[in-house]
């Protein structure tokens, strides 16, 4: 049998160590470099040797990959698809000392020199001697670690399972990684006869609250929509204020409607998504101008649990047209009492339908010619190029103002829950078991991760109904950015999160709690797979 390269957990701290130091932020050359080093180092073993097929680079989007490592066992067709992400947030928190920021035992080291800018609790955790800090060490590569560490015991040990470990780019950002490794996931499985029987993420456990030191298992996630709009008005000279109208005086009165509206909140299972919010509202002048602005733009973010796309976008609309009856409500009432005409009523216009109205104007090449042009700026990124189109299409359009154009701009991120699911069930029962009775850790569980992840697209449980208006009024829709709805809905295998404790991902002072990490969490997840008792039956009873 051959010995294991990250077998013990002084072996997988030091892999975590080595692939943190591989920088890999968001839209970086380094992180298009990481799967490649990845692959290098995963060709090491013995296995991949034996079968380098069932190890692969494959394609996402500018210039990225992502890679899939298979360990097959002959005799097995139930499948556990082990999924990680790879890239990070930036650096630039850490100031003076960035250099050290992926550097864990350097950066951990480091940090007892400069005690006096540690809030109290970070220099408690830094003292204890129990945590390591770093970019990456919490979000996410200790996940990615410990997938490593469990694809490379079962191909020595001969598990009767199959394993793949699946690890993308872009996560944080539009999770492109996620989406195009969907159809990759359908031809393994097609190829080496796997079925997938669940979708075992490892994202650290977040906090529900701030102090919070509970450690969580996640049986869902929790979705993510935004809603956008183009507030389209009527320019004039800042000097005659009335013979026009502005787009932020417009906004405004959406963006109040929108702010903690709670009608867009979703209890399910106890739990509830936090009120909505505006992400970025701006005017599209990028200089100043004594011309007052007309062409303003709206972010929202909506959190959603059972909601589809279209019920969203139904109760978007809804509240749109409250917003724009009080703004040309205010707007009569300034006009009477200024005695001048008034230039129009505010209208809601589905982006679909500016587009349909758009065609019918100036024909289909027209509208592929506007598309083509926004997606040539590689400097716009899909929010900005969503948020352009639209803006082209009704400067060509200007008798439909002034109006408020409703639309979606990427990403979106559906919700997905297998709370219920028996195999689920039987895995969480085992685990806060065996985390009691061997580490005396209690684990609670909660029903949706409260952060975004990337098991919202490995499972689809809505009709195409659910998505139309998504597809209908994303601008970006099929030319830089598609969900793979139809594929999801065919990999339709439930989700658990299970993965280290840490604090302050996207801080600073992010950290990995090293016992909990390097020895709790792997244990468990190879005593989980391997079908320790549940109850008096077997996990390999819950996966036939």
């Amino acid at each position: 049998m051959c010995e294991q390269k990250w077998g013990t957990p002084d072996a997988l701290r030091s892999l975590l160590s080595e692939i943190v130091s591989w920088k890999s932020m968001t839209l970086s050359e380094g992180e298009r470099q990481f799967p490649m080093k990845l692959q290098a180092k995963l060709q090491d073993l013995a296995y991949f040797q034996e079968f380098p097929e069932r190890l692969a680079l494959h394609d996402a989007d500018l210039r990225r990959q992502f890679l899939t490592a298979l360990y097959k066992h002959p005799d097995a067709k139930d499948t556990i698809c082990l999924i990680s992400h790879f890239d990070t947030v930036n650096t630039e928190e850490y100031g003076d000392f960035e250099a050290l920021a992926t550097q864990p035992e350097e950066l951990t080291k480091f940090l007892l020199e400069r005690q006096d800018e540690l809030p109290k609790d970070v220099l408690s955790d830094l003292k204890s001697g129990e945590y390591l800090f770093g970019r990456g060490t919490m979000d996410m590569k200790m996940g990615l670690a410990m997938h490593m560490h469990l694809i490379e015991k079962a191909s020595i040990e001969n598990w009767p399972i199959n394993l793949v470990l699946l690890t993308v780019p872009d996560e944080e950002i539009n999770s492109s990684g996620m989406r195009c490794a969907v159809p990759v996931l359908l031809d393994l499985a097609e190829q080496f006869g796997l079925y997938y029987k669940i979708f075992l993420n490892s994202e650290p456990v977040f906090t529900q609250e701030p102090k919070d030191e509970s450690h969580y298992i996640y049986t869902g996630t929790m979705g993510k929509i935004m809603p956008a709009a183009l507030f389209y008005g009527k320019e004039t000279h800042a000097g005659e204020p009335l013979s026009g109208m502005t787009s932020p005086y417009i906004a405004s009165f959406l963006t109040q409607e929108m702010e903690w509206n709670d009608t867009f909140q979703e209890t399910e299972l106890g739990e509830t998504t936090p009120l909505p919010v505006t992400l970025q509202q701006r005017d599209l002048r990028l200089e100043y101008s004594t011309q007052t602005p007309y062409r303003s733009v709206a972010l929202y973010n909506v959190f959603l649990l059972k909601q589809s796309a279209s019920e969203i976008f139904d109760l978007f609309e809804r509240t749109a047209d409250v917003a724009a009856e009080k703004c040309n409500e205010d707007y009569l009432r300034v006009c009477r009492k200024n005695k001048v005409e008034p230039i129009g009523s505010v209208k809601v216009i589905r982006y679909h339908d500016l587009l349909d109205y758009a065609r019918n104007k100036f024909g289909a090449e027209f509208i592929e010619t506007v598309k083509a042009d926004i997606q040539f700026r590689e400097d716009w990124d899909e929010r900005e190029k969503s948020l352009r189109i639209a803006d082209k299409l009704m400067i060509q359009c200007q008798e439909l103002a002034p109006s408020i154009v409703l639309l979606f701009a990427p990403p979106y991120y559906p919700a997905v829950n297998s709370t219920g699911n028996e195999l689920v069930e039987g895995c969480i029962e085992f685990v806060m078991e065996r985390a009691k009775e061997k580490y005396g850790l209690t684990m609670e569980r909660i029903h949706y991760f409260n952060g975004l992840c990337d098991l919202s697209y490995v499972n689809y449980s809505g009709s195409s109904d659910g998505w139309t208006a998504f597809e209908e009024n994303t601008p970006v829709w099929n030319d830089s950015y598609t969900i793979p709805f139809e594929g999801m809905q065919k990999l339709n295998a439930p989700v658990l999160n299970i993965g280290p404790y840490g604090k302050d991902a996207h801080k600073r002072t992010e950290r990995l709690h090293i016992k909990n990490a390097f020895e709790e969490i792997p244990t468990l997840l190879e005593e989980l797979i391997l079908g320790v008792p549940v109850t008096p039956r077997h996990l390999a009873d819950f996966v036939e």
